[in-house]
């Protein structure tokens, strides 16, 4: 009998530490941390596209802040533009040959085998006192947006802010299917990793 109840225990040790080690598999990512893919997971961009994108502008305040971050499937780039109520923000996103700045003309190196020419209707000043909003600097990378590592992005420079559009030029490993959403204060850039 006491045999039995070694034999016992040892198997319900065992079953113990084997639920102990499933539970720790499919924990959930840190806080913070993007989510990962398993390498064999197929990535959904099913209505994605390389298309021109655009909505109209309802309401031009203006560009807070722009950043950056590296998901799965894609690349994000988030323009934080608060709006009245939540309203959408205009936008016109498209692929060019090459970037010329709003106004002048003059031509913007970007790096990367494509641009994404990135239009958002905010100025980055603010237009009663002019006072700037967003730190961007024609033809310069983009102020605390580092895409170093990234997939799919490769290079940003900021444009120009001209009558009350920020414009930005995305550096891309190639022509990719994106997408655009907005949600509250929020337009959001994805690019697909392929």
């Amino acid at each position: 009998m006491r045999r039995l109840g070694t034999v016992l225990t040892a198997v319900v040790l065992a079953g113990a530490a084997v639920s102990a080690t499933a539970v720790s598999a499919t924990a959930a990512p840190a806080t913070g941390a993007a989510p990962a893919a398993a390498p064999s997971a197929a990535c959904d961009t099913g209505g994605w596209g390389s298309a021109p994108k655009s909505a109209d502008a309802r309401d031009h305040q203006p560009l807070k802040q722009i950043r950056a971050g590296q998901y799965a499937c894609y690349d994000r780039l988030v323009f934080e533009v608060p709006t009245a109520g939540g309203k959408p923000v205009g936008y016109r996103i498209g692929y060019v040959k090459e970037l010329h700045q709003d106004g002048s003309g003059d031509l913007i190196k970007v790096g990367g085998g494509a641009v994404l020419e990135i239009r958002v209707a905010a100025p980055s000043y603010d237009p009663a006192t002019g006072k700037p909003t967003y730190p961007g600097k024609a033809g310069q990378p983009l102020p605390g947006v580092d895409v170093k590592g990234y997939r799919t992005f490769k290079d940003t420079r900021f444009g120009a802010s001209f009558e009350g559009d920020t414009q930005i030029g995305l550096g891309v490993a190639k022509r990719l299917p994106f997408r655009v959403i907005q949600q509250k204060n929020q337009l959001i850039v994805d690019v697909a990793h392929s």
